[in-house]
């Protein structure tokens, strides 16, 4: 379970090399016109579609049939990091596992734990008064840049569930409104790895306790487009459930090193894993295939859940990534990224820790949790 001393010192050349990835998926700057224009693009669509060598299908995704680039931006919420951001995170490498399996989905592997194939949506009609009577509204992670939050939440919550056998929800809001500035900015972005500090030091509520979601079945922030970040309230919105009580603790944060193999094997023994990467403009159009960037400029940063592997029919390796864009987006909510080129930049970004028996009523040794190097 303990780190060894290896992972303890922080390689500098993987966390310079880290921080340059991201400096480089910077956003360069959008005019105005740019902003203001659909993100869905019929040009985009048709290179996608016509290139043999693309690997995947591009098509108009419901889901983001109204957004503009700016809109669409405000969905990609993860920060490059900051100077020191890295420090004292330790790098875990996993050996070579000859008994990795060629593919494998960890929605099949932990049958039991069902928030692994988790997607959010929930239709339900609004009763808004500045909203259209009878309007749908449909839940996802809303108009917010709060991807850095979900992607870890989910994976956290799965993680108890794999270790533990307990199955729970924990809040993407506890992380979003209470983590403050060593966070990041809410709603306007966040550092995963902060996430997963987060979860060490002050612990994350169920999402029973504090929702995302408000009563109307909008999705918390809402269906407005500027919606800020909530605010920290610790408070159950039941009375009978105690905030400190609901709390659930991560063992650790860590980094995975960017050897697909170790990623895999992280996945494998421990779970999902929160991984970053840089999005472009053809990604918003990805509807099916295993997605490498073909065309249209840097968008910004997007954190999701990692939660398998595999390889085409075409031959091409993949990762099987949740999104959460809803299950109108992609491939019901899901997408494949191709694997081992660090496409995107997605293999150099990954982020992990291990769920704690602090606060809950089993034993220890009731869970078998490996992050050893």
């Amino acid at each position: 379970m303990a780190l060894t001393l290896k992972s303890l010192i922080t390689p500098l050349l993987f966390g310079a090399f880290f921080i340059l990835i991201l400096q480089v998926a910077a956003e360069k700057p959008i005019t105005e016109a740019k902003l203001e224009s659909a993100i869905l693009q019929d040009s985009i669509v048709k290179q996608v579609n016509e290139n043999a060598e693309a690997g995947w299908k591009a098509a108009f995704n419901p889901q983001l049939s109204n957004f503009t680039v700016s809109q669409f931006k405000r969905l990609l919420g993860v920060k490059p990091a900051r100077e020191g951001d890295l420090e004292g995170i330790p790098v875990l490498t996993h050996p070579k596992l000859k008994e990795l399996p060629k593919e494998f989905d960890a929605r099949k592997a932990w049958p039991q734990c069902s928030t692994i194939g988790r997607i959010l949506e929930i239709l339900m009609f609004s009763i808004f008064a500045h909203q259209s009577p009878g309007q749908i509204c449909i839940t996802d992670q809303g108009h917010c840049g709060s991807c850095w939050a979900f992607g870890a939440v989910e994976s956290l919550s799965d993680r108890f569930c794999i270790h533990y056998n307990l199955s729970i929800s924990l809040s993407v809001n506890d992380l979003l409104a209470c983590c403050g500035f060593l966070c990041g900015s809410g709603c306007d972005g966040g550092y995963p790895i902060a996430a997963w500090r987060y979860f060490k030091r002050r612990g994350v509520v169920t999402e029973e306790c504090d929702p995302y979601f408000d009563t109307t079945g909008c999705s918390h922030p809402g269906c407005e487009p500027l919606y800020p970040t909530p605010k920290c309230h610790r408070k159950c919105v039941k009375g009978n459930v105690l905030w400190r009580k609901s709390k659930h603790y991560g063992v650790n944060a860590y980094r995975v090193s960017h050897d697909p193999q170790s990623i895999m094997a992280e996945v494998y023994k421990n779970g999902p894993v929160e991984v970053s990467f840089t999005v472009y403009e053809d990604f918003a159009h990805y509807k099916s295939g295993v997605y490498k960037h073909v065309t249209g400029g840097n968008m910004g940063g997007h954190a999701v859940k990692l939660i398998g592997w595999g390889t085409s029919e075409q031959g091409e390796d993949y990762w099987l990534i949740a999104n959460s864009w809803n299950r109108g987006w992609g491939e019901d909510g899901y997408f494949k990224i191709r694997r081992g080129t660090n496409e995107c930049g997605i293999e150099h970004s990954v982020v992990a820790g291990l769920p704690s028996a602090r606060n809950l009523n089993v034993e220890l040794g009731d869970a078998v949790l490996d992050a050893s190097m």
